[in-house]
């Protein structure tokens, strides 16, 4: 068969005045720009296990009124989509089916809403897509094709991971590439939509599995930037140190997502900086400890170790190795003082980096979910709005006017010249202060 791997790869702010600040204040996108230059990791992960004599094509679409043609001659087409753009994915998928092509849908979003996916298209995917996928194929090319494959509750085991068909990207238009070492996560944030919504396992590969797909990066990229697309992927601080152990000596550049937990572990840290981390996300979400009570379903983890943030950065970024802090604004527990409130810790903190979005209830979520029930979401099946930048709820303490122009305002303050410039050479100040009294 010749099957067609797209991945929809827009970026999608619907607010106008935030979408025009973006254009004027590069850092506020920066993050959301990186995150939608990433190929689907999903479908390059499908590819890598598909049987050769499949004729396979990975493409990326930005904007669905940009393709005047359906791109590919294909027997099958998967598609994968985040919510904001999958409206578009739903009205290609229809055109694929009109000309007669099989559509399988797969993602975090079609997971969470199966039977809405499968109103567009021939199958959906729902969960991992890796158990299921050659009995896909197989239906496929007998074109007995069921509606629905996989569930939630799979047990896939990371040890049989394929290596994800790299080869198939065209590298020049890429500034990273995303390798995943785990699924799921051991914190369970109400407002997460992550891998988490995929499993409800955390489970993690096998560090001579992960080494495998570093060599296949770099068998066509001789000095990568890696970004590791974990939820919390630094949970497990022996399994990392066994990893970046045999990363020394590769050359590489990296970036991850982990939780402060990484900054009691100044072994783990220099580490991380022998081979090549260049900076960790780290979710703070609140300057207001208060706020942070009942964010994490399980165990409170941020709100208990909210004494500890300031200590953790200056440790993680005295090692050479930025953070970018992110604040989730619209959490129950901040009101109209927020905005100020961050800005102030962000400078106290010394961020070298960060990211303020507004609190969205994605599909699947148990913050969706909850703010139903609550009558709070302003349009439940809104998925355009999906975005992190885009209001679409009712805040708990603050009018959505309140939260929408003082959130801009706030884009404004942190993001301009002046003070993004002294963030960053405060650190570089701190480092260079540092290395002068080694001496």
């Amino acid at each position: 068969m010749k099957i067609g791997l797209i991945a929809m790869s827009g970026i999608r702010v619907c607010d106008t005045e935030l979408l025009k600040l973006g254009l004027t204040l590069p850092g506020f996108v920066e993050r959301s720009k990186t995150i939608a230059s990433l190929p689907s990791l999903g479908l390059l992960t499908l590819a890598g296990m598909t049987p050769p004599k499949h004729e396979l094509r990975y493409i990326e679409v930005a904007d669905l009124n940009e393709v005047e043609d359906i791109p590919g001659n294909f027997d099958l087409v998967v598609i994968s989509s985040f919510s904001a753009q999958i409206d578009e994915a739903y009205q290609l998928a229809e055109r694929y089916e009109k000309h007669g092509v099989q559509v399988v849908m797969g993602g975090l979003h079609v997971t969470a809403e199966p039977e809405e996916a499968s109103q567009y298209c021939t199958s959906v995917i729902i969960g991992e897509g890796e158990p299921c996928w050659l009995q896909v194929l197989e239906d496929a090319e007998n074109d007995e094709l069921k509606p629905f494959y996989g569930n939630r509750n799979s047990k896939f085991d990371l040890a049989d991971s394929p290596i994800p068909a790299f080869e198939l990207l065209d590298i020049s238009k890429y500034n990273r590439l995303t390798i995943q070492t785990s699924r799921g996560c051991t914190h369970q944030c109400e407002f997460c939509a992550s891998s988490i919504l995929l499993t409800n396992q955390y489970k993690q590969k096998p560090v001579h599995k992960v080494l495998a797909e570093i060599d296949r990066i770099l068998s066509i990229w001789p000095h990568p930037f890696i970004e590791f697309a974990d939820d919390n992927g630094m949970v497990n601080h022996a399994y990392w140190k066994e990893l970046l152990q045999q990363l020394r000596g590769k050359k590489l550049r990296w970036f991850t997502e982990s939780d402060l937990s990484i900054a009691e572990d100044t072994e783990l840290l220099d580490l991380m900086r022998a081979t090549g981390c260049a900076q960790v996300l780290i979710g703070l979400e609140s300057p207001v400890k208060e706020a942070l009570q009942g964010v994490e379903l399980r165990s409170d983890w941020k709100f208990k170790h909210f004494d500890f943030y300031k200590k953790a950065i200056q440790t993680i970024q005295s090692r050479g190795i930025t953070v970018n802090g992110c604040f989730i604004i619209g959490l129950d527990g901040q009101g109209p003082d927020i905005f100020d409130q961050v800005f102030s810790f962000v400078k106290e903190l010394e961020l070298y980096e960060v990211q303020i979005t507004i609190l969205t209830p994605f599909p699947g979520t148990p913050l969706y979910e909850r703010l139903k029930n609550e009558d709070r979401l302003l349009e439940p099946r809104n998925w355009k709005k999906c975005t992190l930048f885009d209001i679409n709820f009712k805040p708990k303490n603050m009018t959505v006017e309140e939260l929408h122009d003082r959130f801009k305002k706030l884009a404004v303050e942190l993001y301009s010249d002046e003070f993004t410039n002294w963030r960053r050479s405060t650190y570089k100040e701190h480092l260079r202060q540092q290395l002068l009294g080694k001496d």
